[in-house]
């Protein structure tokens, strides 16, 4: 019988939860996050000292694995972190707070509060342009949500009656997504020219074949880069094949179509209606990160639930946040 991935002891025991961060951040021993160094570091002992500590005798100052990272400064066990952090990367639409707080046993901020954390970990600093040595790379916005400011539903019905429809009162988000690899999806401020191209120009090789719908800010895409296509969905057009014959008398099909980038805000509006129902503007970021993350980290690229969550985890460093509670 297949053992479950909740019985790993590290699930469950707090000095196992310790042992299991350390290996993934320290795959070489300690480093003291202070100085530096890695050498003359010792574990500290005793009854009194709390589990994962350990002291530099380079700086004199202990430090845990924790230090430096989102888990940083947290009265929440250890051990509750990973099965956060398991939960949020294994379900393919997300997890909710109020889901999290009954199944971890904290508090709805508390649950809120650890999967925001969990979000900046999963959070993407930096990657090579997408598309190169002449990738596809898929390309679409959608809206979301309610811009702040401009109210929620009965603002967006009153503006209904007065046939202010569209989407101008919404969030624009921008996803490009290579075929075949990963998807990076960016909060922009609206779907004209001077909000897309800049994106496209930074975050897409000049050797790719840019596919789009027909949308006029995608006009001079061509001009950018190796190729532009485009599907024309006024016309009930969603996929077409292009075909042609390379210099050495070879026969090249390519279809033609959004269906993938399509295909990711699919699952990403599943989750935000379904599963977390509302979001500020402010977090909008970190939620677009999440669903990239797991879209990058699919099984269909050979990334299991177990590897998934370890991936995550080595995102944990360099990165803070903290909580600020509101005055009144």
């Amino acid at each position: 019988m297949q053992t479950s991935i909740l019985d790993a002891k590290h699930f469950h025991d707090e000095e196992a939860a310790y042992g299991y961060l350390e290996a993934r951040l320290w795959p070489n021993g300690p480093v003291c996050p202070r100085c530096g160094h890695h050498d003359r570091i010792s574990k500290m002992g005793g009854k009194s000292t709390r589990v994962g500590l350990y002291k530099c005798y380079q700086c004199r100052k202990p430090f845990r694995v924790t230090v430096g990272t989102v888990f940083e400064s947290s009265h929440v066990p250890l051990r509750l972190w990973l099965q956060c952090v398991h939960l949020m990367t294994s379900s393919k639409k997300g997890i909710s707070s109020n889901q999290l707080s009954r199944t971890l046993g904290v508090t709805l901020k508390t649950a809120w509060f650890m999967s925001h954390r969990v979000r900046e970990a999963m959070r993407t600093l930096g990657f090579e342009p997408m598309g190169g040595a002449g990738g596809i790379v898929e390309s679409d916005e959608t809206f979301f949500g309610t811009i702040d400011g401009e109210g929620g539903k009965q603002a967006a019905r009153s503006r209904a009656r007065r046939r202010q429809g569209g989407w101008s009162h919404k969030n624009a988000v921008l996803t490009l997504i290579e075929r075949g690899g990963s998807a990076h999806s960016f909060h922009i401020d609206g779907a004209a020219v001077s909000d897309i191209m800049p994106i496209m120009r930074k975050n897409v090789s000049r050797d790719a074949t840019v596919m789009t719908d027909e949308a006029k800010h995608y006009y001079d895409v061509s001009k950018e880069f190796a190729g532009h296509a485009t599907v024309k969905h006024s016309l009930d057009e969603y996929v077409r094949d292009q075909v042609w014959i390379d210099g050495d008398g070879r026969l090249h099909i390519e279809a033609i179509h959004t269906n993938t980038v399509e295909g990711f805000y699919s699952i990403f509006k599943r989750g935000m209606k379904g599963i977390y129902q509302h979001c500020k503007e402010k977090h909008l970021h970190r939620y677009l990160a999440e669903f990239d993350f797991r879209y990058n980290n699919r099984v269909r690229l050979g990334v299991d639930d177990v590897e998934r969550t370890d991936r995550a985890l080595k995102g944990i460093v360099g990165k803070r946040l903290t909580y600020r509670p509101s005055h009144h």
